[in-house]
């Protein structure tokens, strides 16, 4: 691939994302400097509370329905801070899932993808996903319960991050500071995610990564689902919406609705690999670095691997 192909490629890649991460680390400054955490913490202390989590990270978790570059900046705010250690970090992150769902509910599955399955299939298939998302947390409330303990916590009021309501400046003053902190930290950000997308786009150009489809016959074949499976799975790995496209004409018919849903949900589970080489890998790493970032990834793809195949069982039993 030659260079100004790879740059007319990645730069827009890189300005969307930088974009994404600058309104979304602004908007969690701004909350900090005007207090919004002491409001807003309150309504996460359900999960929080029993997972041995601070109160104040209560509110990156729910900043994640609005928009998940917010919360895991948030997140990444308190774990440099010392708040969060590295196993208290994994706990929050984890029980973010079920609120970045949300999110899509409204950006993707209700405008795009019900409307393509119908409403039965659709609503079918967008609840099984709610139900893997919000296990997935529940998951990651009780291993906080089980594992974490004050020495993976430390008190916000002790560490070097903003607390709300915790001083009177002018407005004007902490609006300014908020904003040179987003500054500070995309200057950090976006060269690393520059070179994640351009590294991303060549090998994706170079290599066919959806050869390792051939994979889901024995998947397949080993739940039970007809022939046309295949062919609908290797479509999910390279995008939903035509994955869906594919599956409902066939519904009913070639599967019911059922195996329409499970045949989805497994198309979900062989995608984590492309999903995560485009997406998270560039987006995780530049949150994190690459030692944390590839924890994040293991975890995040274990639990929706492990409770996706679940949901699948639980369809066709």
């Amino acid at each position: 691939m030659q260079l100004p192909a790879l740059l007319a490629d990645v730069l827009p890649r890189v300005a969307v994302v930088a974009a994404a991460i600058a309104v979304g680390l602004t908007l969690a400054n701004l909350a900090v400097a005007f207090g919004a955490v002491r409001y807003v913490a309150g309504l996460a202390r359900p999960l929080t509370g029993p997972a041995n989590l601070p109160d104040e990270v209560g509110t990156a978790i729910l900043a994640t329905t609005a928009s998940p570059t917010a919360g895991y900046g948030m997140l990444k705010e308190y774990r440099d801070a010392g708040v969060l250690d590295d196993r208290a970090t994994l706990v929050a992150v984890t029980i973010n899932t079920f609120f970045g769902f949300v999110q899509h509910i409204f950006t993707f599955y209700a405008p795009v993808l019900i409307p393509i399955l119908g409403l039965k299939v659709g609503l079918m298939y967008v609840g099984a996903r709610a139900a893997v998302s919000l296990a997935i947390t529940l998951a990651g409330v009780a291993a906080g319960a089980l594992v974490l303990s004050e020495r993976n916590v430390g008190s916000p009021a002790d560490a070097d991050v903003d607390l709300p309501g915790g001083d009177d400046r002018p407005r004007r003053e902490a609006v300014r500071d908020a904003l040179a902190k987003t500054a500070g930290k995309l200057r950090t950000l976006v060269p690393r995610l520059a070179v994640v997308y351009a590294l991303v786009v060549y090998l994706t150009t170079r290599y066919d990564v959806t050869e390792y489809t051939a994979f889901a016959r024995p998947i397949t074949d080993a739940v039970g689902l007809p022939s046309a499976s295949v062919p609908a799975v290797a479509t999910f790995a390279v995008d939903t919406t035509t994955g869906a496209i594919f599956v409902a004409p066939q519904i009913p018919g070639t599967f019911t609705s059922r195996q329409a849903v499970a045949t989805m949900l497994v198309g979900g589970i062989v995608s984590f690999a492309v999903s995560t080489f485009k997406r998270s890998i560039p987006f995780q790493y530049g949150i994190w670095g690459a030692r944390f970032g590839s924890k994040v990834i293991a975890v995040n793809v274990a639990a929706k691997v492990a409770f996706i195949g679940a949901a699948v069982v639980l369809l066709l039993a």
